[in-house]
């Protein structure tokens, strides 16, 4: 579009009314363009949930010793194992007849589920005679269905003696709540975000028909983003989760709003400037352009960096988080623009912007706030920092190992019920199976290793292979336990000693060790390249060094003052177990990356303003132009994300309001205060070494 403008006709001859006509056109032939990327997208859109997974593996490193077990599990006669846990209570103490049912219910299911051959489980009472349980192996085509085995046996156990509780829990169970719980999620965020979003469109236009043009364009951008993310995994062979796609659409909402937030305030300038909408809006993507482009960049450069994790569900988060911010920037960039100008300047209605009506920046309440930072610098960026550090402090100690019974928000379903009956009414028989695999040929000395092995109650030898064979080792420390952490440890220690890598250690409590651990591993070399990816970033587009480290400290800063915050309001006013070992990562990519995304809308506006009237003036008048957009920005991006916190999983609920917190507080005081007292207290050295740097045009003073 802008080459049509400022391309010069050698001729010499008049071209303008042909230039005029293509403007004119160009819009509708946007339009068109997208109505027919739209019907195809549409397709392969609702194609996204047929490959989303969330088996165990899909949640796992891919190079730990559980994930390797859970894939050989699959391999072995019977295919993957599955066990459900029936547990009955009656609070009062059991009463005759109770017996009676619970044999009747487990003859049912052992029928039902149960493979040729399996003897039947016995039934085990508790020692205050008010409970009753047993364990029944899966055959392979329940643990295949395991939504249907658990609702089936569920269904089954209801008739039963009144008074009488009865709980359907184990592996396969959790598995299948869980499942149930991601079913829901993708439907429900859609439309809580898109009801959010309008609304908060709907108060900040103040206008019954342009909320309708931004949340229209995220509309189409959402469905692009996931068709893209289809079509990907039909290309690459990469792992979508029901997180990933929760956060894809969390993700394109927020961002996209932003984009479309800042295009409009740049527009609505030009408006006030431009006779034609056409060439107010070309001016305004010549004026924002920039700063969005490097912002998605920024932001997708930050996403690709989770390629270099070995979580599973984080490292395939980077493509998938790409994806959406690539559709959002291509919608605001296209589809956006052309439909404002199709619409023109009634679409601000009922305040349309004038041509030559003066844009009154400088009277705003930001162009005040712009005046009082700049009359006590020191202390407009030294008071919060030091707020933001003492924040920082409630991350020491905290439990980041979340565990696997106290996932769930809200509601606490069946399975984990049942297992905390088990618990505690069978404290001796609350040890959950491990699973060990050895090759064949070194079976004998692996289980001479195991059963060895301090900490272990016994082994015994299951399913065998060509390739393994299957041992269940019971530990005799509970589950997720120090104790039981440590056997794992030792466990590993051991059989690496007598097999090498021929001994794999797995089961539920191996996964959540290697999980952690990973996601320690993770954080160490994901958290330092997504800030030098940052830095180079921010770099190239201002053209200096001092302000991108300025800029990436107070990012920093910011996230682990919200993380500290945060980590008080899930332990003492939430109440949840612990902190999800995936969450700190997650959320230092989002608040770093969109952080900066503020930074980079303020700042090259400030640089812009700084060329011509210096750098602490420019400052004043970059914040009094940007704050009202970046704020309003900030607080539809927090909204976004807390609508995570409406779901019913802890670990999305703690994504959402860390990411919500961090947001509001980087967007209501790091970018509206500490930014622009760290920038005027610096002067023109914060554009070191660019030119600029070198103007004289403003000093700095030592007012505090």
């Amino acid at each position: 579009m802008t080459s049509q403008l400022t391309a010069p006709d050698q001729s010499g001859a008049d071209t303008r009314p042909t230039r005029s006509r293509t403007l004119t056109v160009l819009p509708w032939l946007v339009l068109a363009v997208w109505v027919g990327l739209l019907v195809g997208g549409y397709s392969l859109a609702g194609k996204l949930d047929s490959v989303t997974r969330d088996g165990q593996a899909d949640y796992l490193p891919a190079s730990a010793q559980s994930t390797k077990v859970l894939q050989a599990e699959a391999e072995l006669p019977g295919g993957e194992s599955g066990l459900l846990m029936v547990v009955y209570e009656r609070p009062g103490g059991l009463q005759p007849g109770d017996r009676e049912a619970v044999e009747r219910g487990q003859s049912e299911l052992a029928e039902r589920f149960g493979s040729d051959g399996d003897a039947v489980p016995e039934i085990v009472g508790s020692d205050d005679g008010t409970a009753l349980m047993y364990a029944l192996p899966l055959d392979r085509e329940a643990v295949a269905e395991e939504a249907d085995a658990t609702g089936d046996a569920r269904a089954l156990l209801e008739d039963r003696p009144s008074g009488l509780d009865a709980y359907v829990t184990g592996p396969t169970a959790l598995g299948a709540d869980m499942d149930e719980v991601f079913d829901a999620v993708d439907a429900t965020l859609m439309l809580a975000t898109a009801i959010v979003v309008a609304v908060l469109l709907i108060l900040t236009y103040r206008s019954p028909l342009l909320w309708l043009v931004p949340l229209t364009a995220v509309g189409v951008a959402a469905i692009t983003s996931m068709g893209v993310v289809y079509a990907l995994t039909q290309l690459f062979d990469f792992t979508i989760t029901s997180m990933s796609s929760a956060l894809l659409i969390v993700l394109v909402f927020g961002a996209g709003t932003d984009y479309a937030l800042l295009l409009v305030s740049r527009y609505r300038e030009e408006l006030h400037r431009h006779e034609r909408p056409m060439d107010a809006m070309v001016a305004a993507l010549r004026g924002a352009g920039p700063a969005i482009l490097a912002s998605a960049a920024t932001v997708v450069a930050g996403l690709l960096c989770l390629l270099a994790a070995d979580l599973n569900s984080i490292s395939s988060l980077g493509p998938v988080g790409a994806a959406g911010i690539g559709a959002s920037l291509l919608v605001m960039l296209t589809l956006f623009p052309a439909l404002l100008v199709v619409l023109g300047r009634r679409v601000f209605w009922p305040f349309v912007p004038r041509l030559g009506a003066e844009v009154r920046a400088s009277g705003s309440r930001w162009a005040r706030l712009g005046e009082l930072v700049a009359r006590r610098r020191v202390v407009s960026w030294a008071v919060p920092m030091v707020i933001l550090g003492a924040l920082a402090l409630g991350v020491v100690g905290v439990n980041s190992a979340l565990p696997q019974l106290d996932q769930f928000a809200r509601s606490t379903p069946d399975s984990v019920t049942g297992a905390k009956l088990i618990e505690a009414r069978y404290p001796d028989a609350s040890a959950q199976p491990l699973t060990v695999l050895s090759r064949p040929d070194q079976s004998r000395e692996v289980l001479a290793a195991v059963e060895a092995t301090p900490g272990v109650a016994r082994a015994e030898i299951g399913r065998s292979s060509d390739d393994w064979v299957e041992m269940s080792v019971l530990p005799v420390d509970p589950p997720e336990s120090a104790d039981e952490t440590a056997t794992i440890k030792l466990l590993r220690e051991s059989l690496r000693g007598a097999a090498g890598d021929a001994a794999l250690v797995g089961g539920p409590s191996a996964e959540k060790l290697d999980e952690a651990e990973t996601n320690r591993t993770d954080r160490n070399l994901v958290m330092p390249l997504i800030l030098l990816v940052v830095l180079a970033i921010l770099g190239l587009l201002l053209r200096a060094i001092v302000a991108p480290l300025v800029l990436v400290a107070t990012v920093v800063v910011s996230y682990l003052g919200a993380l500290g915050l945060c980590t008080l309001v899930f332990d003492h006013v939430l109440g949840f177990a612990g902190l999800e070992s995936s969450v700190p990562l997650i959320g230092f990519l989002f608040l770093v990356a969109l952080g900066v995304d503020y930074n980079i809308f303020l700042m090259t506006r400030v640089r812009e303003e700084a060329v011509r009237h210096g750098t602490v003036e420019g400052t004043k008048r970059g914040l009094a132009v940007t704050g009202g957009v970046i704020t309003s920005a900030g607080v539809v991006l927090a909204a976004t994300f807390a609508v995570l916190a409406s779901l019913p999983l802890v670990m999305l609920v703690e994504i959402g309001i860390l990411v919500a917190v961090g947001v509001l507080i980087d967007t209501l005081l790091v970018r509206s205060i500490v930014v622009p007292a760290l920038t005027m207290s610096l002067g023109s050295r914060i554009w070191w070494p660019s030119n600029l740097s070198r103007t004289s045009e403003d000093s700095v003073d030592d007012r505090v």
